[in-house]
């Protein structure tokens, strides 16, 4: 079976071990190396309390060459302090003596539960444990995906190839969030390894226009993270020629790269905690592009709406309610709506519909609002997710 795990691009190692800090005893580790060293660009969370190894990882992505990431799930290690911090550092001192590297070459995420200090001694054993383990088969890279799952019930992963003058360029990313999902400048957790050579700028330029138009677009609950991270990783083996300038290469590398974050996001939408169905909401017809997307984000975060759509209900009434109620301009005697390709409110009125068509629209895994605001020629678009009973036992149970 061919690899499409982040070992599959050349010059990556993975593992993924239980180190004790999950009471299941489910993986909760998560170790990615570059022995030759990588470019690294990231984007962050932009919530103001932020976990320790956000602010740890902001630090050492700034250095030269990054050679490996160490994520743990099960415990955020936010609004922990000074100890915080130390132990966030600690992580990467530990995986740093392990693989001859710095500390500052090394790169940390953390997910799980708010106040909670780490377990360092599970912790150290486990990055020990997890390195050696280290290695590019595709078993250590799914073991990977799974070692950073929270109330996931699957893992994300996805992969692309693109082909660069004679060079085959191949990229892999896994991300996990299911809960506590509004991200602003990153998703919950995201990692992605390319082989791609390409200056550090570029590269953190294709991360967030990609992270922009895809995992920022999503929202489960509303609710940003304190530890948002996405991290992608540039081995530059791949023997292409150095994408040095913003041309068709990079455009390609680009487009690839939005594809695949693209493709995260709907993975996440469809795992959402007690998700059973997505939907995109476009908006057109917007007078700037700021209120497109904050009308399109009023929809998809509107309890009401979320409700609906569980149940199967075409009820438009929602979806026109939250688009008034979110503060951005409107022509009332414009403003239309379709679920699918059916019209069910045109220039501020009725239609005729038949409902169990547009019930049969709604129920399908995936399915698409548009709401046209008749008040300019700018859109925007969101992707977001039911909201059934499980989404509060999960959220009720998490903490114990």
């Amino acid at each position: 079976m061919k690899n499409t795990t982040v070992t599959a691009p050349k010059g990556f190692l993975a593992a993924g071990i239980s180190c004790g800090i999950k009471i299941s005893g489910k993986k909760d580790i998560g170790f990615i190396a570059c022995p030759t060293g990588a470019k690294a660009a990231g984007v962050f969370t932009t919530n103001k309390v932020v976990s320790a190894a956000v602010t740890v990882c902001k630090q050492h992505i700034k250095t030269g060459n990054a050679e490996a990431i160490v994520a743990n799930a099960g415990i955020a290690n936010a609004c922990t302090g000074k100890l915080g911090l130390k132990n966030a550092e600690a992580m990467c001192q530990t995986a740093a003596q392990l693989i001859d590297a710095k500390a500052n070459q090394v790169l940390i995420a953390s997910t799980g539960i708010i106040g909670h200090q780490l377990p360092m001694d599970k912790i150290s054993r486990g990055i020990i444990l997890a390195a050696a383990q280290l290695s590019s088969s595709q078993k250590t890279g799914n073991d990977f995906a799974q070692a950073i799952m929270t109330t996931d019930t699957r893992c994300k992963q996805a992969f692309r190839t693109i082909v660069i003058g004679s060079a085959k360029i191949s990229i892999a990313g896994t991300a996990k969030g299911a809960g506590m999902v509004g991200p602003n400048m990153a998703t919950t957790l995201c990692f992605i390894t390319t082989d791609v050579d390409i200056t550090k700028p570029l590269l953190q330029k294709a991360l967030k226009d990609a992270v922009g138009n895809s995992l920022n677009k999503l929202t489960v609950d509303g609710h940003q993270s304190t530890n948002d991270t996405a991290i992608i990783l540039a081995s530059g083996l791949a023997g292409n020629k150095p994408i040095a300038k913003a041309d068709s290469q990079y455009n390609k590398f680009a487009a690839a790269l939005a594809a695949l974050t693209t493709d995260l996001a709907k993975q996440m939408a469809l795992d959402a905690e007690g998700a059973t169905r997505m939907f995109t909401i476009v908006v057109n017809g917007a007078a700037s592009k700021t209120d497109a997307a904050k009308a399109a984000r009023a929809v998809a975060n509107y309890d009401l709406v979320k409700c609906a759509i569980h149940g199967g209900d075409p009820n438009w009434g929602r979806i026109i309610c939250a688009v008034g109620s979110c503060g951005v301009k409107i022509n009332l005697n414009k403003l239309s709506c379709s679920i699918g390709n059916t019209a069910v409110f045109k220039n501020g009125q009725p239609v005729k519909f038949d409902p169990k068509k547009v019930s049969k629209i709604i129920t399908q895994k995936e399915h698409t609002i548009t709401v046209n605001l008749g008040a300019g020629k700018l859109s925007d678009f969101c992707y977001g997710c039911d909201l059934s009973k499980e989404y509060v036992t999960i959220n009720a149970d998490y903490h114990t």
